[in-house]
């Protein structure tokens, strides 16, 4: 298990948050939606950065929440940015989702809560929360239907 579920890094004025927890295959818990939020506060305030790009470590993006953490109580949202310190955010700066592997369930509202979305060809994106009834709650609702033509 890695203990510091995300990496920060910044060249040429872009800065790459790569959330690091391939065991879990980048499931979100408390500590990477804070470490997500901060990254995301530093790209905002800092004038030297232009452009982020938000990605996942180990051949996949996000498996979306944690659900071990969160049936110990620890729930993977940011006061005032909602899940994963992203959901709710208000952006000063173009953040871009990269996305190889799988971005399902809450990864899908990670990618969604991005300005861009750029993705491999054998990348799978989903909302599998629809198959058992659950309601995507992070945004994908909203969001969703306006990134995809109909």
């Amino acid at each position: 298990m890695n203990d510091q579920p995300l990496k920060v890094s910044r060249r040429d004025g872009v800065q790459v948050i790569v959330i690091d927890r391939p065991e879990a295959r980048n499931a979100v818990n408390l500590q990477v939606a804070e470490g997500i939020a901060a990254a995301l506060d530093e790209l905002d305030s800092d004038g030297e950065l232009r452009v982020g790009v938000l990605t996942g470590e180990g051949g996949n993006f996000s498996a979306g929440m944690d659900l071990k953490a969160f049936a110990r109580g620890e729930a993977p949202y940011v006061a005032d940015r909602g899940f994963a310190g992203i959901a709710q955010r208000s952006a000063d700066k173009p953040l871009i989702a990269a996305i190889e592997g799988n971005a399902l369930a809450g990864g899908l509202e990670i990618a969604l809560a991005c300005d861009l979305i750029v993705a491999s060809e054998e990348s799978r994106l989903g909302i599998p929360e629809a198959k058992r009834g659950l309601v995507a709650a992070g945004g994908a609702l909203i969001r969703l239907p306006k990134r995809i033509p109909y």
